[in-house]
């Protein structure tokens, strides 16, 4: 089943007048106002004299954005200034690094099937990827080889935008050695694994750490038998029936998007196709296609539960992988001309910023009591789901994400060979509450992905830890998940110093 949406300014405006969750969101009509009266000032305001020293006309690609503050400390310094040649030169040497980067991750693709997430770059680069792929072997030694240019041109570099961006290079090459590494055989720990493709070394809870919010879910979900089965019963009630999807997705997208157009700019030529589909592991994808454009797909194996709406709504969509994918795009790819970016390996420190910002997105789009009104004003009646009485279904969910981290755990003793898979099952039954065919999905994932599973949770806690620093008010929460999306970002840039 597939239906295609296109979201452009025009329907933007239109969203904008929805009734629903917009009346009920004073937040939203706020900053919608005051960007409305920013534009009108800009519009009704004399046109500047042209500057007199321009004598070339300015490119046709969007302002890039690199404001900091003084709560943005743990950025990395600019160094002493350089001489300017030096600086050319391994400005130069970056670049042409940058090339050669793309080109490796192309080539790597050729070799698995899923290593390259997106691509929107020169299509010479890919013809000749495809065409005279280099083995593995080849591939491992030009990999270590362009790491170690990038650490000769590093010292050279003075700007810290330019720096910054070196370093991303380095942490993606070095992804890139160790997925190859991989591919030939190579085994690691688990924690060895994440923070060599992902750029952070996870520290685990033992299960048992998950025993007290287990015993706090059981006082809510009362009754006989497995404590999963018990809440896996009371959620099927909140079960959207298949031929309500579309109605159901529709809104929740437009709203997740709303929302957060009101906070960041995105191009008004932006648009997406939703699909639904099986036979995947996964619930929600995302395919950024470029041009500001994604495939967004959502699995029907199972029954979607209306919370799925709104999580893959912003997950996949506003403010998460298909506004990051815009935004680099934007900011990066077509402002700064840096050519790595438009490339995205899925196996890299890429991912767990775009999995933690995507998981972080959906509360930074419907923060406090915004959600539970949403679902229940707009989204039920649109599933023909009967609203409960009281906020059990919402307070069931939040007391469920205290029971995250336990995936990772269960994930790092299976795939170090701890416990088979059959324990693992078991275990993700029993501490993510879920039907064993939920528990079966989610360790296909395991099995296809294996690290990879850290991106989303750690990643989340990474970003809100970031963002939410200091106690900053809404407006700054959203400016600083806009630098985040639109400027060269690790994982260790977002660490506390």
């Amino acid at each position: 089943m597939r239906w295609h949406r296109h979201l452009t300014g025009a329907m933007l405006a239109a969203s904008l007048t929805l009734p629903g969750c917009y009346a009920l969101d004073p937040e939203m009509r706020r900053a919608v106002a005051e960007r409305k009266a920013q534009e009108r000032a800009q519009r009704d305001a004399p046109p500047a004299e042209p500057a007199k020293r321009a004598e070339v006309a300015a490119p046709d690609v969007p302002q890039v954005d690199v404001r900091r503050t003084g709560d943005h400390a743990d950025w990395p310094a600019p160094r002493p200034a350089i001489d300017a040649a030096a600086a050319s030169e391994a400005g130069q040497a970056i670049a042409e690094i940058a090339t050669a980067y793309v080109q490796l991750s192309l080539e790597i693709g050729t070799h698995e099937k899923g290593y390259i997430d997106a691509y929107y770059g020169p299509k010479q680069l890919l013809d000749a990827a495809v065409g005279k792929p280099r083995d593995k072997a080849a591939l491992l030694l030009a990999a270590r080889e362009l790491m170690a240019k990038v650490g000769t041109a590093i010292p050279g570099l003075a700007d810290p935008i330019e720096r910054r961006r070196a370093a991303f290079l380095a942490a993606q090459l070095r992804a890139a050695e160790t997925r190859l590494e991989m591919m030939q055989g190579v085994r690691f720990a688990f924690a060895d694994e994440s923070e060599r493709l992902f750029g952070v070394r996870p520290q685990l809870k033992p299960l048992t750490a998950y025993d007290a919010p287990l015993a706090a879910i059981a006082a809510m979900v009362p009754g006989e038998g497995p404590l999963a089965d018990r809440v896996e019963t009371y959620l099927d009630r909140f079960t959207i029936p298949r031929d309500r999807l579309q109605k159901v997705f529709d809104a929740a997208i437009a709203r997740c998007r709303g929302r957060t157009a009101a906070h960041v700019p995105m191009p008004t030529s932006e648009s997406f196709d939703l699909e639904f589909v099986t036979g995947k592991s996964w619930s929600g994808y995302n395919y950024y296609m470029g041009g500001y454009h994604s495939i967004i797909q959502v699995n029907t194996d199972l029954p979607i539960r209306l919370s799925r709406a709104l999580d893959l709504g912003c997950h996949e969509g506003y403010p998460g992988h298909h506004l990051l994918n815009m935004k680099i795009e934007e900011q990066l790819v077509r402002g700064r001309g840096w050519i790595e970016f438009s490339v995205y390996p899925l196996y890299s420190p890429q991912s767990l910023i775009a999995e933690g910002t995507a998981n972080y997105g959906i509360d930074l789009a419907f923060p406090d009591k915004t959600r539970p009104d949403t679902e229940r004003d707009v989204l039920m009646p649109l599933a023909e789901i009967a609203p409960p009485t009281d906020d059990k279904y919402w307070q069931l969910l939040d007391a469920m994400k205290a029971l995250q981290g336990a995936r990772l755990t269960i994930a790092q003793q299976y795939l170090d060979g701890q416990i088979d898979r059959t324990a693992a099952l078991a275990l993700t039954q029993k501490y993510l509450l879920v039907s064993p065919a939920r528990a079966e999905q989610m360790t296909a994932f395991t099995d296809k992905y294996r690290s990879y599973v850290i991106n989303y949770g750690l990643g989340e806690e990474i970003v809100r830890g970031f963002i939410e620093r200091g106690e900053p008010d809404r407006d700054e929460i959203w400016r600083r998940m806009a630098l985040i999306l639109g400027e060269p970002t690790l994982p260790a840039d977002l660490l506390a110093p």
